[in-house]
Parts: structure tokens; C-alpha cells; sequence
């Protein structure tokens, strides 16, 4: 049996091929019923598009952006590099993605970067940044304006993105507290948490999934108040000094964001890098040494190639209308100790 065609579409609904490419490429200008009847065709007759074969033939261009931090955090720099690799992979494709930068703790110029992107050079956008209303409505304007949109790394699911690419953050802090309760055992402890900010959707969630698992299963574990140190060297290096120094019956530090300097350095500086377990997200250089030199004892890894890829496929799938495939999307948790170091 021949696999039906346009033409067999345009025959059972009754329409002009013209309207067919319409309604299978999502374009404007076709009654409701229309699209109705068309559609009805497709799925009674069992056709399935070969969107790569129609995108070549019309020599069609898939043009991302991801819009990153500007910041030095070696995860960012890890993630432009992997983005990088990731597009020249992909040019047989015809994809191309750049990578634009976002101000960190500005809501308004994080925003005003994302309404300066133009449907006719985006496609489709992976963003990297807190939820806040400002990106809420900048996000809006993007989709009103026909780009899809990807959460990437960090979840903002009450905005109007299309998909979320990154590790699911609630079950990468539950194994954080399964972690750090294993580690210290039966003790009787303090546990301290660090993270750039709170707003970030995956410092929320992450710190969910902690706290939820030490109070189930590890009562004699009592975490602090969460430190926000808003990527500020400076800050880090106070706050964290100051938080050992109050309280004596600190066993561990658990620091969801990525790790740098200023907190390593903070940490040492106390005299205590040796004594206290560390809980780390992301495997950089620093906390690759870290695993090395014992002032890391485990880190929460996600692999940033399987992320750009990801993120690239999801924007792909969006812009032809395409299926996702979720278990090819799901990004893994991985636990990276000092014996199982890459």
C-alpha cells in the first residue's frame, strides 16, 4: 500500500493543496473548519510529514538563541562551549544558534535583551534566568510574536515557555539530602546552604527536595536559613566566614548553585575545609579539584552536551509542529565522587 500524499489530503477534505501546506505548516489565513477538515484527513488517511525532506526542499533555516548569564561561572562558560560544538555538528541540518548575554539580577535588562530578538532572524529561544514577572511578559511577547521558547537549565513553568530542558531540580536535591544525611550519618549537626538566589526555580526546588528528605529520614540533621549570595565575591567570602564562625555545630554545607572561588576560599579559610562534607551541583574544573583535594566530597552533575542537544531538538520539534520524544529529553542525575571522576 502507497503512503498517502498531499494530494490524497487535499482530496478527502476537499481543498486545494495551497490550503494543505497552510495548515500543515501552522500558517495563518485558514478558517477553523478548514483546519479542522484538513487535519481530519490527515489522521484518517495516516499520513505522516517527513519535515526533514519539506525543510530541505524549501532550504528552510532553524535560527536559535540562548540567552546565558554574563557572568564567569565555569558552568555557563561550559554550556557556550558545548553549544558551540554542538552547532557546528549541526550545520547538515541547517541549524545555527548564538549565544546572546543576560544581565544577572537585572529582571528589566534581562527582559529588554529578549524584546530586542526579532522573529525575522529567531526562531526559537532557550533562556537561562530566574522567573520573574518582567521575564514572565517578555516571554508572552516572544510567543505573540511566533518564537518558541525553552526553559533551559532552570524551570520557569508559569510563564508561557513550550518545554523545560534540564534535570529534574526537586529529585536533585532529595539525592543531595540522601547524600549529605549518608555521609554524616546519625550526627548531630548543622547543615548549611548556599546558592546565588532563591529565585531561581531549581535553588527552589533543590532546596525542597533537601530539606523533605532530611526531615524524613535524617531528624538529628538541622538545616539553616538558606544564604543567597547573589554571585558576589565579596559577600560570598563575608556571609559564608561569618556563618561557620556562628555555628560550631556545623557538619555540612550543601551549595546548590554552581560552586566558585570565593566560597572554596571562604571555606578554607575557616580551617575546616577538612571537617565539613560538601555537597556541590556541576562538574567544573574547580570542583573537579575539589573531588581531588577532598573539600568536595560529591557532586550533582548533569551533562551540558546533552543539555545543548537537547534544547536544540525540543526547539527543532516546536518549530515544525513535530513530537517530542521525552525519553530521548530526559536529562540524567549524576552522582560524581572522587573514585568515579571522568
Amino acid at each position: 500500500m502507497t503512503k498517502p500524499t498531499v494530494h490524497d489530503i487535499a482530496k478527502e477534505a476537499g481543498v486545494s493543496l495551497a490550503t494543505v501546506d497552510r495548515v500543515l505548516n501552522a500558517r495563518s489565513g485558514v478558517r477553523d473548519q478548514t483546519v479542522t477538515r484538513v487535519k481530519a484527513a490527515v489522521h484518517k488517511l495516516g499520513y505522516v510529514r517527513d519535515t526533514h525532506a519539506a525543510n530541505l526542499a524549501r532550504q528552510r533555516q532553524y535560527r536559535f538563541v540562548f540567552a546565558l548569564p554574563g557572568s564567569d561561572d565555569p558552568f555557563v562558560k561550559a554550556l557556550s562551549n558545548a553549544l558551540s560544538e554542538a552547532t557546528e555538528a549541526q550545520q547538515a541540518d541547517r541549524i545555527t544558534a548564538r549565544h546572546v548575554v543576560i544581565p544577572t539580577g537585572d529582571a528589566h535588562g534581562i527582559a529588554g535583551v529578549l524584546d530586542r530578538l526579532d522573529p525575522e532572524t529567531v526562531d526559537g529561544l532557550a533562556v537561562m534566568a530566574p522567573e520573574t514577572p518582567q521575564l514572565r511578559d517578555a516571554i508572552a511577547r516572544l510567543k505573540a510574536k511566533g518564537i518558541a521558547v525553552v526553559a533551559f537549565v532552570s524551570d520557569l513553568p508559569n510563564s508561557d515557555r513550550d518545554h523545560f530542558v534540564g534535570i529534574n531540580s526537586l529529585k536533585a536535591g532529595r539525592t543531595a539530602g540522601t547524600l549529605m544525611g549518608r555521609f554524616l550519618s546519625d550526627a548531630k549537626a548543622d547543615i548549611l546552604v548556599v546558592t546565588p538566589s532563591m529565585l531561581a526555580r531549581d535553588s527552589i526546588e533543590r532546596r525542597l527536595g533537601f530539606d523533605a528528605v532530611l526531615s524524613e529520614g535524617f531528624p538529628t540533621l538541622s538545616v539553616l536559613p538558606t544564604i543567597e549570595t547573589h554571585d558576589d565575591p565579596a559577600r560570598i567570602r563575608t556571609v559564608v566566614t561569618a556563618a561557620i564562625a556562628a555555628h560550631p555545630k556545623l557538619a555540612g554545607i550543601y551549595s546548590m548553585g554552581t560552586t566558585g572561588d570565593p566560597l572554596i576560599e571562604a571555606i578554607r579559610a575557616s580551617g575546616r575545609a577538612k571537617d565539613l562534607v560538601m555537597i556541590a551541583h556541576d562538574l567544573t574544573p574547580l570542583t573537579r579539584t575539589g573531588l581531588i583535594e577532598g573539600h568536595i566530597d560529591a557532586v550533582i552533575a548533569q551533562n551540558v552536551g546533552h543539555l545543548v542537544r537537547s534544547a536544540l531538538r525540543v526547539l527543532r520539534a516546536k518549530c515544525d509542529g513535530t513530537e517530542i520524544f521525552e525519553a530521548q529529553e530526559t536529562i540524567r542525575i549524576d552522582i560524581v565522587i572522587r573514585e568515579n571522576l571522568p
